[in-house]
């Protein structure tokens, strides 16, 4: 009982000191969402919350490459490899850039890229959903569809991964903990900081 009630304060600290708003730092016209982070941080379920709320368009930057490709990711990088793979979410990135109305759910990797947390930023505002490295392996555990996860130790895979990521994570303008709140919660918050964004002068 006390080894899980330690655990359960540890999370919540986790919790205070992952989540933050650092607001938008220039001038800059958010006419989209973007949801950046992790695999199984909980984007696509909350992507389709927000949008239902915003009346926005969903789009599901995976889902729209597979359905280009008339290929699974996993079959992308088995065939073409990771590199062809960041290319074509590069690609998907520049047609978005012109588009108003969205929200915009991205796969795992596409936010620890520079030029395309660049490319968001000129008309998103750049939510990154974050959990720990044993939460987002509770998960995903049971998934087949995950390439980067098809290693001996994909808990240690995980923790490698997310701390390569971290730092490109960490430059979104919010950063929300999913680990101990309900998608719900996490949409109406993401929701929030939406019209925080557009309605109120820069932070700083």
């Amino acid at each position: 009982m006390r080894r899980r009630s330690a655990i359960a304060q540890k999370l919540r600290a986790s919790h205070r000191r992952i989540s933050q708003v650092r607001g938008v730092s220039n001038p800059r016209q958010i006419r989209n969402l973007a949801l950046i982070g992790f695999m199984g941080t909980g984007k696509s379920t909350v992507g389709h919350l927000a949008a239902a709320h915003l009346r926005f368009e969903l789009v599901d930057t995976d889902q729209l490459i597979e359905a280009r490709a008339g290929r699974s990711i996993t079959t992308l990088f088995a065939t073409e490899g990771e590199a062809a793979f960041r290319a074509r979410e590069r690609q998907v990135m520049a047609e978005l850039a012109d588009r108003t109305g969205l929200v915009i759910s991205t796969g795992g990797g596409l936010g620890a890229d520079p030029e395309n947390l660049a490319s968001l930023k000129a008309h998103a505002l750049v939510v990154c959903l974050w959990a720990s490295a044993e939460v987002i392996w509770e998960r995903v555990r049971h998934q087949s569809h995950r390439p980067l996860l098809q290693v001996p130790d994909p808990l240690e895979r995980i923790r490698e991964l997310l701390a390569a990521r971290e730092p490109f994570y960490r430059t979104a303008d919010v950063l929300m903990n999913t680990g101990l709140r309900q998608s719900r919660e996490v949409a109406q918050q993401v929701v929030h900081q939406f019209f925080e964004a557009r309605n109120n002068p820069p932070l700083w």
